[in-house]
């Protein structure tokens, strides 16, 4: 049932290492976008975060033309909360790699590609990276709820698409699979006519955030969730919370990637992958952490 090219599907183990020096303190650092919002960033070499207002939202497919399991659309509420305004990079892993907390990804990133997304990690090693983070500030980050993401990823959008419709030149919006990677893999008959350049990931930020702020919210890497995979959305939470189970064979994860057409770009797309699975599509936004009084003057309209 993946709509993603597991090229490197692997089973990562998480040993934490002990020894490391420690870190330095952590100072909150807030930054000032041109679009208006604020970004903050909790620890040097955390990700920045843009917080959230929180509200209620249609979940799923609301269009009409989704899969089973993105049925039946429904209503959900949202409390404020922080997340992410990129993916998480290969610098950002390197720093918790570093700091005890998370193992290397099963393919390493040389220097060249800090500030590509980091990938091949598994939910598991994905949920390490949330710990770590959570003690290495002193917040609760956590990774975000599937109800959370997808109304980061809408932004208020109500849509088949984050940026409006498909009419509109798919490769300028968002990385998926094109031209570029028709030519690394002309085997793909899958891939899009356009030409984003990119053959495979990006850097993050490479393509225009949504109204948000969020950049690479679809497409670039999937993006790990906390929520078990169910067959469809009957029974799903109406407070915003992760969907759990006694018995999780399957973690889901979220965007679209690089390695997809543009359906997989839809707002109401996902999948599901065991939770020791990775690949080279396959990576995680900063997990989110519940909102503070004190961001309110941050919140996007």
């Amino acid at each position: 049932m993946s709509l993603r090219p597991l090229l490197l599907l692997a089973l990562l183990a998480l040993p934490a290492h002990a020894g490391q020096p420690a870190a330095p303190a952590c100072h909150r650092q807030v930054a000032h976008l041109a679009s208006g919002l604020q970004a903050f960033r909790d620890c040097q070499g955390a990700p920045e975060m843009i917080a959230l207002r929180g509200g209620s939202y249609r979940m799923g497919d609301a269009v009409g033309d989704g899969q089973p399991y993105e049925k039946p659309a429904h209503e959900v509420h949202v409390a404020p909360f922080a997340i992410g305004r990129f993916e998480v990079t290969n610098a950002e892993w390197q720093a918790c790699v570093a700091g005890g907390g998370c193992t290397p990804p099963s393919v390493a990133a040389d220097a060249q590609h800090s500030r590509y997304p980091v990938a091949s990690v598994s939910w598991i090693q994905a949920q390490a990276y949330a710990d770590w983070l959570a003690a290495r500030t002193g917040k609760p980050y956590r990774l975000a709820s599937e109800a959370e993401w997808e109304y980061a990823a809408r932004a208020g959008q109500t849509g088949r698409y984050a940026w409006g419709g498909f009419e509109l030149d798919t490769c300028s919006q968002v990385n998926l699979l094109d031209a570029s990677g028709k030519r690394e893999h002309p085997q793909w008959y899958w891939a899009e006519a356009c030409d984003d350049h990119y053959a495979a990931a990006a850097p993050v930020g490479s393509f225009p955030p949504n109204p948000w702020g969020l950049h690479d919210m679809i497409g670039n890497v999937w993006e790990w969730v906390a929520d078990c995979w169910h067959g469809d959305y009957s029974g799903a939470p109406a407070d915003g919370s992760a969907w759990l189970g006694d018995n999780c064979r399957k973690h889901v994860n979220r965007g679209g990637g690089w390695g997809n057409n543009v359906r997989a770009m839809r707002l109401s797309s996902r999948d599901g992958d065991p939770a020791n699975a990775g690949s080279d599509g396959l990576g995680l936004r900063v997990p989110g952490i519940a909102a503070q009084p004190a961001w309110e003057a941050r919140f996007p309209a």
